[in-house]
């Protein structure tokens, strides 16, 4: 059994509310299978907690959440790319899905950098509350792959224009911006009394109240889940597996810049 002390995940309850903290600040919370598992293992407990209201996800660092875990296929070397690829889509899939469904709302608390499958998350949330030190990016096309099974959660919150933007440049924006293009609820110097704010309205509603009005809001995102899913992870799975992508993450990892920048 995993300590409490090195758990990449903690979890707490108190006033009605569960408290899910990425507390994996060596690399930057990256989704490494062992966080996936961690918070869904988090979801679960809220979701049988009759006395959970809803939950809170935040952080701890100045980032709350990297993207994947790349050093993860790095530590692999000799195994299949499209295979861990796989592995990995299905893995994200399976935790957004959750966001989605579990009966309570999910209120994020950030103020650090979001990168990437951290992306994904932020999207998959009810509410998110974003402070000053908050950065945003999707930095997939610089490395060669796509935000492919994110798309599910992020493409509906943004406008056309912001998504096209975005998704293609990788440049950041903060949390002004954020919020301008919908990826967000509240941009905010104090993220912690805006959440205090938005959960003393959420005590209002009753439990399948809050559960049935969020069936209303995620319904279409499942949708796009059981339609486009399995299309998304063919083409992550052939991304990651290809020489463009190995150039971009040794590029990465070497914090150098990629050929394709270079004019080669």
């Amino acid at each position: 059994m995993t300590d409490v002390s090195e758990r990449y995940v903690r979890y707490e309850v108190a006033d009605g509310f569960a408290t899910v903290t990425l507390d994996s600040p060596h690399n930057r919370n990256a989704i490494s299978a062992r966080l996936v598992g961690e918070l869904r293992r988090a979801l679960a407990d809220a979701a049988a907690n009759d006395a959970v209201r809803a939950v809170v996800l935040t952080h701890t660092g100045s980032t709350f959440c990297a993207g994947a875990d790349l050093s993860e296929a790095a530590a692999t070397p000799d195994a299949d790319p499209a295979e861990l690829a796989a592995q990995r889509t299905a893995q994200m899939t399976d935790l957004l899905r959750e966001f989605l469904e579990l009966p309570k709302p999910i209120v994020a608390r950030i103020d650090g950098h979001v990168r990437a499958g951290g992306m994904g998350l932020v999207g998959a949330c009810d509410l998110v509350v974003a402070g000053p030190s908050s950065t945003f990016a999707l930095t997939e096309a610089r490395l060669g792959l796509a935000a492919s099974i994110i798309s599910l959660t992020v493409l509906p919150r943004l406008t056309s224009r912001a998504a096209g933007r975005y998704f293609l440049t990788g440049e950041k924006f903060g949390p002004a911006q954020a919020e301008a293009i919908g990826l967000i609820t509240a941009a905010t110097e104090d993220p912690g009394a805006t959440v205090d704010e938005l959960l003393a309205a959420l005590r209002q509603g009753s439990p399948q109240g809050l559960a049935e009005s969020k069936k209303l809001t995620t319904m279409r995102l499942l949708a796009d889940f059981d339609r486009d899913a399995a299309e998304l992870a063919a083409q992550s799975a052939r991304l990651f597996g290809s020489e463009e992508a190995r150039e971009g993450m040794t590029a990465f990892f070497e914090k150098r810049s990629p050929r394709w920048v270079r004019g080669e």
